[in-house]
């Protein structure tokens, strides 16, 4: 098992930047029982994302906060800088999950893993994890690091079933947070997810959520700014499929990345 519990659907924010609408989703999100919220240094919201938080009105020690250090501040001086000016964005005194966004651009495995073990000695976070990296880089940036890397945040749906890292992870003992959850929509449009969706009585984008958190290790993190996708999406970590279903979805030809910029790994 994992050596810490983080709830198994969080919140996305990804896009979620408008000042007049975003914080008071957030804070809606909050108030329907999310308690994981997910952003960025790269989404370019985490002040906002702050703002939604603070008017929940939620204790913070009952929120689970996460970002990610974006891989053009990854030098050392950088991560300590950019995380403090992450945690004052967010209006917090810590973060509870501090992601390495990319192996790209500045990442460099010894002195990178060092900064964030840095900041993690000096209480900025209480866990430290990677995303969008693959076994091998997994391997070595493990390797280096002193504290455990307790994540690795990729994307995964049926389109991406990721069978390799879900062995990786479960192996580990660590958490796979699946992004783009709902391959930014095109499960909708999945023959085997539709048929599983008319039986169960269930939405498309819930079949997808129960499917992956059949998942041993595998957290989702949807993006939603209604009120009706919020509770949907909360909804679906109580749905459970029968085997059948999951091996249906499991079964599933086709593949699709849709998260593969030019500085990505060699998937």
């Amino acid at each position: 098992m994992p050596l810490i519990e983080i709830p198994l659907i969080g919140l996305g924010t990804l896009e979620n930047k408008d000042p007049s609408k975003t914080p008071a989703s957030i804070a809606k999100a909050i108030e329907l029982g999310y308690q994981h919220i997910d952003t960025a240094q790269l989404y370019f919201n985490e002040e906002i994302v702050g703002k939604g938080i603070q008017q929940s009105g939620i204790s913070r020690d009952e929120i689970f906060l996460a970002t990610k250090v974006s891989p053009v501040f990854l030098q050392p001086d950088d991560v300590k800088r950019t995380t403090r000016e992450s945690i004052d964005k967010l209006g917090v005194e810590y973060l509870d999950l501090l992601y390495i966004h990319w192996p790209a651009e500045t990442y460099e495995p010894q002195s990178t893993l060092d900064a964030f073990n840095e900041v993690l000695e000096e209480g900025l976070t209480k866990h430290i994890a990677v995303s969008n990296f693959t076994p091998p880089l997994l391997d070595e940036a493990s390797a280096i690091s002193k504290a455990p890397l307790i994540a690795n945040q990729v994307e995964m749906h049926p389109l991406l079933r990721q069978n390799e890292m879900l062995e990786y992870v479960k192996k580990h003992d660590i958490y796979l947070v699946a992004y783009s959850p709902l391959a930014q929509g095109q499960v909708f449009e999945i023959p085997e997810v539709q048929e599983v969706a008319e039986r169960r009585g269930i939405s498309e984008a819930q079949v997808s959520l129960a499917w992956l958190l059949s998942k041993d290790n595998v957290i989702a993190i949807p993006k939603a700014t209604s009120e009706a996708h919020q509770r949907a999406n909360l909804e679906a970590a109580e749905i459970k499929l029968a085997p059948d279903d999951i091996k249906l979805i499991d079964s599933i030809e086709d593949e699709d990345r849709i998260m593969d910029p030019y500085f990505a790994p060699d998937w």
